[in-house]
């Protein structure tokens, strides 16, 4: 899912759901459509660029439906069929897919793309199960805020798997729960025990509109932006982090009065989107409201100090800005917090080397490489590392 932040230095942080975001489980009875935040005349509907159907989104093909008869229902046991499953996604001969957060597909492009994020590969997923008669659900793993730099962009990412259960069946008794496995494409995230909840499919397709308007807007097709945006909020009325983006699309527009609204109702739904707690901040500030803005603000810091990923964040606009000494103080910090995240080391490199320190860029460089644990980051590791072992040989 998406979620943006106006920050200061004018850089704008995207919050996704790239496996993919700050979510609300809250039934969507309890929160009507908010019509009065929508700006239909604004944006021309009229172009010729479709968003993707429900039915478009979660549909296999012939190829997928056949693989399913042939290697998933000849297994008549749901564990045995569910362990299969996993076999076929993950094995190299197969599907063989690699990650790319911004790749948003739908199941079917999924299944036959070489490139996918994890928020595309759970929708495939879960449609495979769900054809494959198995009892499947979503869920949202509350990970910490983390964030990651494309261009001049931050993207806040949130996390979603799937657990498969055994179906109840009338005169069976499981004694040790319903639960058989989980599905879950990020190796770091599925070895640490973060809190999950159960989220229906609605909040879901809301947040695959949802980083699609992301993106949208990070392309600066507003119009796209506007209906994917609009869309996540109807098929899931509930979820803060698509109002909060329509909110960073009104702010980007110069429509600041319907910006503002949009921050207020994505907090009245959830009061812990900090992203839209943070936009809210930074519009009472151009507005020169600096006394409210201060308060918000101080508030974002207590409830973010003791996060990692945000000196990380920190020390990464630091490093956009030119002031390396900052960024290394700031990643430095984010280490003595947890010193077995890769990105902090691989962020680290990139001051060192900016300050020409090759050795000590080289040494980043081989930490972040020891606690990868994905494939195609660990080839983007090995270039770099082999680049600046080259560059310190020629030295």
């Amino acid at each position: 899912m998406l979620n943006l932040i106006y920050i200061r230095s004018l850089v704008v942080i995207i919050s996704i759901f790239l496996v993919s975001c700050q979510s609300t489980t809250a039934n969507i009875e309890k929160a009507p459509i908010y019509t009065a935040l929508y700006l239909d005349n604004k944006f021309d509907h009229d172009s010729d660029e479709a968003i993707e159907t429900e039915e478009e989104i979660f549909a296999l093909d012939d190829e997928m439906k056949l693989m399913v008869n042939e290697k998933l229902l000849t297994i008549r046991e749901p564990k045995k069929r569910a362990k299969r499953l996993l076999r076929h996604i993950f094995a190299k001969e197969n599907i063989d897919l690699a990650y790319q957060s911004a790749a948003n597909l739908t199941a079917s492009e999924a299944y036959h793309s070489q490139t996918a994020n994890c928020m595309s590969l759970t929708i495939m997923a879960y449609a495979l199960a769900k054809e494959a008669r198995l009892d499947v659900k979503f869920q949202d793993v509350e990970v910490p805020e983390y964030w990651v730099r494309n261009g001049q962009y931050n993207m806040l990412t949130g996390h979603v798997n799937l657990i498969l259960t055994e179906a109840r069946v009338p005169n069976k008794t499981i004694v040790y729960g319903r639960e058989l496995l989980q599905i879950d494409f990020d190796p770091d995230v599925y070895k640490k025990s973060f809190p999950k909840k159960v989220i229906d499919k609605n909040t879901v397709l809301a947040m695959f509109y949802n980083n699609k308007g992301g993106h949208a807007l990070v392309d600066k097709n507003y119009t796209l932006a506007y209906k994917y945006l609009k869309k996540a909020t109807l098929v899931d009325p509930s979820f803060s982090s698509a109002w909060g983006n329509l909110g960073i699309l009104y702010k980007l527009n110069g429509i600041n009065d319907y910006a503002e609204k949009s921050y207020i109702h994505a907090i009245n739904l959830d009061s812990d989107n900090l992203t839209a707690l943070t936009n809210l901040s930074f519009l009472l500030e151009s507005n020169k409201e600096f006394e409210k803005a201060r308060e918000i603000e101080q508030q974002l810091h207590n409830k973010r100090i003791t996060n990692p990923y945000y000196h990380a964040l920190l020390a990464d606009e630091a490093f956009y800005r030119g002031e390396n000494d900052k960024a290394i103080k700031h990643y430095k910090r984010a280490i003595r917090m947890d010193n077995k995240v890769h990105e902090f080391y691989f962020g680290i490199a990139k001051v060192y080397y900016a300050l020409n320190q090759i050795k000590r860029a080289e040494s980043a460089m081989n930490k972040a490489l020891a606690y990868n644990r994905t494939t195609a980051i660990e080839s983007q590791y090995l270039a770099k590392l082999n680049f600046l072992k080259d560059l310190e040989l020629h030295n």
